[in-house]
């Protein structure tokens, strides 16, 4: 058997590097033309453990990661086989999770995240869409869905969420748009929309014509979905209304936007809880973003509900809307700070909020939140690229700004050699719910090679 994958292997690979040489040959524009398609791939080895049956199991990996882009339109696939060498005549196994279904749901949550993503368009087009892994989606302002991520399980369980954004501009008519988000498409878990409309676009009032009216609506019907938990968990829906108003423009010099949101999130006590918040926002040199909130929170009410770690932590969410009590009428605010460089090579944004003060009973919620992500780009150290993230909750002393409890920590570091991709992988996350240890860590090499 072990021979037979041996054979197999090669001629996945010879199989790959073949589609890949095609796809390279169809990639070259013709003489005087512009470049349209492009073609990239590459080969994983490593390893990886799995949680199965109660005990940690692990498999080397072989896999292919070919990416295809032809103008707006993008698409990138992750086909990945985990095997294992067993037993008495090293007897060979590939991962069954990995390929056989056990359901109909089941088919979905195995191959769509085979699909990495297919896009059309970026962020902030007339319409922009993106089915796969979402790393910072946005409703609005921001007060109920913010930076919402459904990769916080990579490298182990990839998950197919889909972010659409069409603006009226796109068919000529401004007057309306939608933006929408599902964090997983096969249980359909996180879902989000909002409709926001501009009434006075038409017009010649000065700064008031760009007005923009909006609603939004989000949900997790599955609160529990990644939580060992026999207790059944109803819907959580959130709701609210914003605005936002253009207020000043200059091109590569500076910009003002101002803003505001109403919310309800559900509330153990009366049914719902309510905030709100005035802001604003913008753009300074065309390289530093800036950005202040003044927050009016209402008992067991909490903003961003659906934020960056929010997967991680849904579970722990739930019980503390459900328990109820665990924060009276709060003053907070929010401030965030950002820079790029060099086409957005060198990124740096940080963003933190908290109360004024407040009697809460939840650390989390008494104390300061921060979040960064500092990001370096192939390019500009030679061979060396980088991706980090920090969300740290309770901040109540200097000394627990960079203490590790209550904190989701992310990591990655690639070095490139020629070809030849090694990256170190690292995540830390501090989950009170986890039992018996609370510290979830998980960290690992990965090796790929460019082969286009």
């Amino acid at each position: 058997m072990a021979a037979a994958f041996r054979r197999f292997a090669l001629v996945f690979l010879l199989l790959g590097i073949a589609a890949g040489q095609l796809f390279a040959q169809d990639a070259q524009p013709p003489q005087g033309g512009s470049p349209g398609l492009g073609f990239g791939m590459n080969l994983g080895i490593g390893v990886q453990s799995f949680n199965e049956a109660g005990a940690s199991i692990t498999y080397q990996s072989l896999g292919l990661t070919p990416d295809v882009a032809f103008g707006q339109f993008g698409i990138g696939l992750a086909v990945t086989i985990n095997y294992r060498f067993t037993g008495a005549g090293n007897s060979f196994e590939i991962r069954a999770a990995d390929w056989v279904p056990t359901d109909f749901q089941n088919i979905l949550e195995i191959y769509l995240p085979k699909i990495r993503y297919i896009r059309w368009g970026e962020k902030g087009d007339p319409l922009f869409i993106k089915f796969g892994s979402i790393d910072d989606a946005t409703l609005g302002n921001g007060f109920i869905v913010g930076n919402y991520a459904n990769t916080l399980f990579l490298p182990g369980d990839r998950h197919f969420g889909m972010n659409i954004d069409l603006d009226g501009n796109l068919f000529k008519f401004p007057y309306v748009g939608i933006e929408t988000i599902v964090g997983n498409l096969a249980v359909l878990d996180v879902l989000g929309a909002r409709l926001y409309v501009r009434p006075l676009i038409g017009t010649q009032i000065p700064i008031v014509s760009n007005i923009e009216l909006g609603a939004t609506v989000a949900a997790d019907t599955q609160p529990y979905l990644y939580k060992a938990a026999s207790a059944a968990a109803s819907a959580v829906t959130a709701f609210g209304v914003d605005v936002r108003l253009p207020v000043f423009f200059v091109k590569d010099v500076f910009s003002l936007v101002t803003f505001a949101d109403v919310a309800s999130i559900p509330a153990q006590a009366d049914g719902r809880a309510w905030g709100g918040m005035l802001g604003v926002g913008g753009k300074l040199i065309n390289f530093i973003t800036y950005g202040a909130q003044l927050r009016v929170l209402g008992a067991n009410f909490i903003p961003v509900y659906f934020d960056a770690t929010y997967d991680l932590f849904k579970a722990a969410k739930y019980d503390l809307v459900q328990a109820g009590g665990f924060s009276p009428l709060t003053m907070g605010w929010y401030a965030s700070l950002g820079t790029s460089f060099l086409d957005d090579k060198i990124v740096l944004r940080l963003g933190m909020d908290g109360p004024f003060a407040t009697t809460a009973t939840d650390p989390t919620l008494l104390y300061p939140h921060l979040r960064g992500i500092f990001t370096i780009a192939d390019g500009i150290i030679p061979g060396l690229s980088f991706d980090f993230s920090y969300d740290k909750k309770a901040i109540s002393t200097f000394a627990s700004l960079v203490s590790a409890a209550d904190a989701a920590i992310q990591a990655k570091l690639n070095y490139k050699t020629g070809p030849a991709i090694i990256s170190f992988v690292y995540k830390l996350v501090y989950d009170q719910t986890h039992t018996p240890d609370p510290w979830v860590v998980t960290s690992g090499l990965e090796s790929s090679i460019q082969l286009f």
